[in-house]
């Protein structure tokens, strides 16, 4: 099933060139929130406060595994190909801020959605986009289960959204470790990527 085919209903794609000249244009309000996922204009997911608060933990995290030589980038833009400029909620690129001054990244070693409403759309959806754009390590902070899923090993799937999945899915729990691939040395806890429980 693709991301939008219902035959009845007529959409309009737009080229990220299009996009980005829109965006230069000031045509969005600041607070619109929009992305562009396989040329259609997607709302991303409301900042509630956990999975704003969930954003910040992962960021810290990262920023302190990667360090130097690395930019974790927090909701901002990634020119993935000519229909697709998603904002992850992180991601992971070599260099520093300076080194993009002429364009977006067209890629990241590490990409993070946290979901706390939208994990359907995560999953089936942004997986796709991200496993065409040959994303190598694809998380999603899964907020209601208090789980971290990790997708790695794109390959070609003419059922998928966007002609491409995941083929490898891992879990786990807030109990484990894990090591993103761009740093084979690193060992992550789970449970410093999640909110912490309120305490009665």
């Amino acid at each position: 099933m693709g991301f939008m085919d219902d035959a009845e209903v007529k959409t309009r794609k737009f080229t990220r060139l299009e996009y980005d000249r829109l965006i230069e244009a000031e045509f969005f309000r600041p607070d619109d929130r929009i992305e562009l996922i396989g040329g259609h204009m997607v709302v991303k997911e409301a900042p509630y406060s956990p999975h704003a608060v969930c954003i910040s933990r992962v960021q810290r995290v990262l920023e302190a595994a990667f360090g130097s030589g690395w930019w974790v980038r927090p909701q901002m833009p990634l020119a993935l190909d000519d229909e697709s400029e998603p904002e992850p909620d992180l991601s992971v690129v070599p260099g520093e801020p300076d080194d993009y001054l002429d364009g977006h990244p067209i890629g990241a070693v590490l990409v993070v959605e946290v979901a706390l409403s939208r994990l359907r759309f995560d999953r089936r959806h942004k997986s796709s986009l991200y496993a065409r754009a040959r994303i190598a390590d694809y998380w999603i902070v899964n907020i209601p289960d208090r789980r971290l899923e990790i997708y790695r090993d794109p390959m070609p799937d003419t059922g998928a959204t966007f002609g491409w999945r995941y083929g490898l899915a891992l879990t786990f729990t807030h109990q484990q470790h894990v090591t993103p691939l761009a740093l084979p040395a690193a060992s992550l806890s789970v449970a410093d990527l999640l909110p912490r429980l309120r305490t009665p």
